[in-house]
């Protein structure tokens, strides 16, 4: 498939330095034909990845949807970010995490709602949604393109995916139309209500999930009490599908935060206890 493609910079990883950010963070402005628009890709490169005697490794890849808000409160919708950067390199350094590659997956901006909804919905208004292409946008795109830039460690034990809110909604979407592609997906806040809560009649039938799902949400997401009791009601629903689905208390997590708001700094309070949780080492994984 023909990539339309141009890095920000004129090679990759020379892009101005960035006070904001921990690391190395490298910019990809990218074109994609199935969505039919562009976007930013941000992808940060783990403590090492340019000396020589890691030439030879390989790396798993984290993807993360709302890219805007993980690294920069410059580019975070609220001004504040996930902290993606700073908990990854902490988490690498101290060998709590081994080092991964983390991509940023920007959504695009005012068509950010029919790009994560994979059903047609009156509240909010969204007739012809794009969400039932964005699997294959990220399969067949934006996968490859990251693959071919950058040295990606193979098979779904090295292949994790998340976001949050309606972003955590087409995670969800994702995780069940690409069965065997995702070792791990993160789970935040997510918008199980729209579209008369579709996705949770979908996530009723038998599937194959990824090996380990981290699923949170906060009791004061909305600010109202009935409609905070329906968002947990319906978290805690999908809790039982998946656990009737065969997946123990190795395979998922669920967090239910007290008092936890609907925001970046709560989704990036539980980060660090999610990656810990996903990208933990199994018996027998390697990068391939």
């Amino acid at each position: 498939m023909d990539i339309s493609s141009q890095p920000v910079a004129a090679e990759p990883g020379v892009n101005p330095p960035n006070p904001n950010v921990v690391g190395d963070l490298r910019l990809h402005e990218f074109t994609s034909h199935i969505l039919r628009n562009r976007r930013n890709l941000r992808v940060w490169l783990p403590p090492g990845y340019d000396l020589p005697d890691n030439s030879g490794r390989r790396y798993p890849v984290f993807y993360l949807n709302d890219g805007q808000n993980l690294f920069d409160p410059a580019t975070s919708f609220t001004g504040v970010e996930w902290q993606v950067d700073e908990t990854a390199d902490r988490l690498i350094r101290a060998g709590k995490i081994p080092p991964a590659i983390f991509v940023g997956i920007d959504n695009a901006g005012v068509e950010r709602l029919k790009e994560y909804l994979p059903y047609r919905s009156l509240n909010p208004v969204v007739l012809r949604p794009q969400g039932a292409r964005y699997s294959a946008f990220l399969t067949q795109e934006v996968m490859p393109f990251i693959a071919q830039h950058y040295r990606t460690a193979k098979g779904p034990e090295n292949t994790l995916l998340g976001g949050s809110s309606l972003g955590g909604l087409i995670t969800l979407y994702v995780a069940m139309t690409t069965p065997g592609v995702f070792g791990g997906v993160l789970i935040e806040s997510p918008s199980l209500w729209v579209s008369n809560r579709q996705v949770l009649r979908d996530a009723r039938q038998p599937r194959v999930w990824p090996h380990r799902i981290f699923l949170a949400i906060g009791t004061k997401e909305l600010g109202r009490d009935e409609k905070d009791r329906q968002t947990v009601d319906n978290v805690r629903e999908l809790e039982r599908f998946l656990r009737s689905s065969g997946l123990d208390d190795l395979r998922l997590r669920v967090e239910i935060a007290e008092g936890g708001t609907h925001s970046e700094g709560a989704w990036a309070a539980r980060f660090p206890g999610a990656l810990q949780f996903l990208m933990e080492p199994r018996p027998g994984s390697q990068p391939k």
